[in-house]
């Protein structure tokens, strides 16, 4: 299928933000395999308004919105894969479930000798997985300045793309569903955090790139807990960004501009949340070669951007790169989350636990 020579396209080229950031060589992120069993039995299913799955027809998860209200998600699982001991840091990964027939693996990083860290989310573009989360290099590069990291692949991508979905339904043929059950994971993701009681969930952020960043803001958008984002070429703006994004191939775009389609995903346009949003701390970074946004939805992003935004514009990949030498792409959320924790706030989302009282670009 066309899609599926673009995520190759995609995937060949993935590796720049990484190299910029200081990492050994450039991910490359294959197709997903619908019939690999290895990765796990579950999938999520197509219906509408979350129900996803036919044996548990009283589930509903609400697509229409970023919020948690009015879904039914729920930690159930944690299985722990793995805990390894690194020169400076710790990876685990951990296999959690709040929705039926969809569990979600997390890297979690942690400095070494460092109590309550503070940590930084970070949610790659479609179709990134998360193979440089084991490579020891990333991980020390991503946990200096005595900072965590948690890392995960957003709906339908990578481990997450199971049979029988069938390979015709990606990302964003999927767009709604997609967007709306990433952005929940993000908040799930921070209960979970915040009921381990082993991080500053006082000092949170969260970088997203492309489709991560779209994610970040409407995850954001609900939850106050995420005092900085850092964004990356971020998608919005669906009716032009779907007419006129590379990404989107030519024979399916006709399907996704049509009114009933754009109807299902209007309520998950980072464009009205962006000015919305009262998060602290808030850069975004664009790079103009990059044309799976396109440049008319750039400048409409940047309009919408709240006053407190940062906004630094690169006219290629070259100058990205350069702005990243020694490996410093992460240096400003990790400055901005490492500072002086705020004075404690009642910080609960929806579906929040109660709180115990002892946070570079591929070349798409």
């Amino acid at each position: 299928m066309q899609h599926a020579s673009s995520r190759v396209f995609l995937s060949t080229i993935s590796g720049i933000l990484l190299l910029a950031l200081g990492a050994a060589h450039a991910q490359s992120a294959p197709a997903p395999d619908p019939g690999n069993p290895d990765t796990s039995a579950s999938h999520a299913a197509p219906n509408a308004k979350g129900n996803v799955s036919s044996k548990t027809p009283d589930f509903v998860e609400d697509w229409s919105t970023p919020s948690l209200k009015g879904s039914d998600l729920k930690l159930g699982m944690v299985l722990p894969l793995e805990n390894f001991k690194g020169n400076g840091y710790t990876r685990e990964l951990v296999r959690v479930m709040w929705r039926p027939t969809d569990d979600i693996d997390l890297y979690i990083l942690r400095p070494e000798a460092v109590k309550n860290p503070p940590v930084i989310l970070y949610l790659y573009s479609y179709p990134f997985e998360l193979d440089r989360f084991r490579e020891d290099a990333f991980c020390k590069f991503l946990t200096k300045n005595g900072v965590a990291a948690v890392a995960f692949a957003s709906a339908l991508t990578g481990q997450r793309y199971h049979a029988p979905r069938p390979m015709k339904q990606w990302f964003v043929s999927n767009l709604q569903e997609s967007l709306s059950t990433t952005a929940h994971d993000v908040q799930m993701i921070l209960n979970y955090l915040d009921s381990r009681h082993d991080f500053d969930m006082n000092r949170l952020g969260m970088f997203g790139d492309g489709s991560g960043a779209a994610i970040a803001i409407l995850a954001a958008s609900a939850d106050p807990r995420i005092k900085t984002l850092d964004l990356l070429d971020p998608w919005g703006d669906w009716p032009d960004w779907i007419a006129k994004s590379t990404l989107i191939p030519e024979n399916e775009r006709p399907d996704y501009l049509a009114p009933e389609w754009l109807a299902k995903v209007a309520s998950l346009d980072p464009l009205k949340y962006l000015p919305e949003l009262k998060t602290q701390k808030i850069r975004i970074r664009e790079i103009a070669t990059v044309t799976v946004t396109p440049t008319e939805v750039r400048h409409k992003l940047e309009a919408a951007a709240p006053p407190n935004a940062e906004i630094v514009r690169f006219e290629d990949s070259n100058a990205f790169k350069a702005s990243t030498l020694g490996g410093t792409g992460f240096d400003w959320i990790k400055a901005q989350v490492a500072g002086p924790a705020p004075l404690a706030t009642d910080l609960k989302s929806p579906g929040a636990p109660a709180r115990s009282q002892e946070t570079g670009s591929q070349e798409r």
